[in-house]
């Protein structure tokens, strides 16, 4: 059996509805689930947005293999530009971005609108795997009120969840 730990670090989306974002780690080595905000509630006068809590990845983006995104609902692709952003104050090479055929299309309209043209953004068909580090990264379709939504499965030596 294999030896070691895989943190599943969820930095949002926990218990909420929006802000979706999860960090798995393995081997120090970071994958990222899903970059997603929420619209604030009536009571959040002045608020325009509400962001996940991506300060953990502060510091840690060469860690980081990849940023998966599971579909193109803002609460999933949302935050999308300002954890990018954020990054990119720490180094010039930003993570790629990987999801489904319209999500990625979601994203770098996104991506666009706030002028991060550069970013690697990948199509991955569902049933694709990809090889992320240490992380072997397969999206499953799913059905969802939006197209091409699918979920994640991702094997390290530890097994998969």
């Amino acid at each position: 059996m294999a030896e070691g730990k895989l943190r599943v670090l969820p930095l949002g989306g926990l218990g909420e509805i929006g802000k979706n974002m999860t960090v798995l780690e393995y081997e120090d080595r970071l994958l990222v689930v899903d970059a997603g905000l929420r619209f604030p509630a009536a009571e959040m006068v002045g608020i325009d947005l509400v962001l996940p809590d991506f300060s953990y990845l502060r510091g840690r983006v060469d860690d980081i293999e990849g940023i998966v995104i599971t579909h193109g609902h803002e609460d999933h692709l949302g935050a999308l530009p300002w954890i990018l952003r954020e990054l990119r104050v720490e180094t010039d090479e930003l993570p790629p971005v990987f999801g489904a055929p319209l999500a990625m299309a979601m994203a770098r309209s996104k991506l666009d609108e706030h002028r991060l043209k550069d970013v690697d953004v990948e199509d991955v068909k569902p049933g694709e795997v990809l090889e992320l580090g240490p992380f072997d990264v397969e999206l499953i379709h799913m059905t969802h009120s939006i197209p091409d939504s699918t979920g994640v499965a991702v094997t390290t030596d530890l097994g998969t969840v």
